[in-house]
């Protein structure tokens, strides 16, 4: 039977980095996924590109029933010290928007970087590794694999959360925490785009495809200034994404279709310049014009001309436009979603050491635990983070 210093399941970020860092200080690592490949989801992410950290990074941008957990782990490993590594390899990278650094050429080179670090820390990778069962005892942690057992004296749980099941995403870190007695707060997809019922969704077919800058607000007051997409199920973009962590089932969200230009000092304007022009054709300016034509066909937007529109149609009107409301259906789910909302119970978990109070030797890092970053690079900044944390701990 083989024994490892410590042995960590789930080969994504979180779980790539605690290797690394710990095989660099001088521990026996074996690092366990059940893919065909290191950092799937990392491939993926940011259209290929990978976003991987955020420069504004805060733990502001966090959500966690435990809003302090993050600080310590964010404190200690920031976006400056991954950027340093990014550096270290001449990864080009850019900033796309709003502090997110996105690789000039592919995410290949974020995995890469990772399969280098952990080849300086002699970690022993095994693929298409299933774990059928783990067990505890005075000598430490039983791992029962497809085939053969392992042992070590640390576990680290690094499986992640339940988004893109494709990508072998599944419950186990969360079972495993329950199995040792830790709790786990239920889960929900998170930076994910919105479904519409049916009557709106009809309505909006035809705007499939239409981005547009707003700013959107959920029901408990937070809000995000980006860009929104119609799609063919729905809404999406990133305004959309950020707003549907904090968005729950029955709510209303409320959108200003056009933040940067007051509509009503615009209709004025234009009225005093072009008073025979037509509403439609007015709104078409600020905002696209298939917009203006769907909103008119549902009677938002009068079939007036300018010298035609009232002060109470103006009035309705523009506060429909910088208000619109709108009653989400659902979201995609876990199918789409970027990242999961909750997780293993961060009291129940050292802010230092990611080490479970009640149980030596266990850690969680990364998604499977509850902090979840906004949309930008910050959930990959926790991954780093956290993952830093347990390494030095180990």
């Amino acid at each position: 039977m083989e024994k490892y210093d410590v042995i960590i399941i789930g080969a994504g970020a979180a779980g790539l980095f605690c290797a690394a860092q710990a095989g660099q200080r001088g521990l026996r690592v074996l690092l366990l996924d059940n893919g065909k490949k290191p950092g799937r989801k990392i491939l993926m992410s940011g259209g290929g590109r990978c976003n991987f950290t955020n420069l504004y990074t805060e733990p502001a941008a966090y959500l966690s029933h435990n809003p302090h957990f993050c600080k310590s782990a964010l404190a200690r490993y920031t976006q400056w010290d991954f950027i340093a590594l990014v550096n270290q390899y001449g990864i080009a990278y850019h900033e796309k928007t709003l502090g997110q650094l996105f690789c000039d050429d592919s995410a290949q080179q974020i995995v890469d970087l990772l399969m280098a670090e952990c080849e300086k820390g002699r970690v022993t990778l095994r693929l298409r590794s299933e774990v059928l069962a783990v067990s505890r005892d005075e000598a430490g942690y039983a791992v029962q694999l497809n085939g053969a057992e392992v042992r070590a004296d640390k576990l680290v749980i690094a499986s992640g959360g339940l988004s893109m099941p494709g990508l072998g995403a599944s419950p186990f870190g969360y079972r495993l925490a329950e199995q040792f007695g830790l709790r786990v707060y239920p889960t929900r997809a998170a930076l994910v785009p919105f479904t519409l019922h049916k009557p709106l969704l009809e309505q909006l077919q035809t705007l499939s495809g239409v981005s547009l800058p707003t700013t959107i607000e959920a029901a408990n007051g937070k809000r995000f200034k980006e860009a929104m997409l119609f799609t063919h199920r729905g809404l999406s973009g990133p305004s959309v994404l950020q707003i549907s962590s904090y968005w729950q089932p029955g709510e209303f969200v409320t959108i200003d279709l056009s933040p940067e230009q007051d509509l009503d000092a615009f209709i004025n304007e234009e009225r005093e310049a072009r008073p025979n022009q037509s509403l439609k054709n007015t709104l078409a300016k600020p905002l696209p014009k298939r917009l203006v034509e769907v909103l008119q066909i549902l009677g938002v937007v009068p079939e007036v001309t300018l010298k035609q529109l009232n002060a109470k149609q103006q009035r309705e009107l523009t506060e429909n436009l910088h208000a619109w409301r709108v009653q989400p259906n659902g979201t995609e789910g876990y199918r789409t979603a970027e990242v999961t909302l909750g997780g293993v119970d961060t009291t129940q978990l050292s802010s230092k050491t990611m080490e479970a109070r009640e149980v030596p030797g266990l850690y969680f890092i990364g998604e499977v635990v509850d902090v979840t970053g906004w949309l930008g690079g910050y959930n990959f900044q926790w991954a780093w983070s956290s993952a830093w944390a347990c390494a030095q701990a180990l």
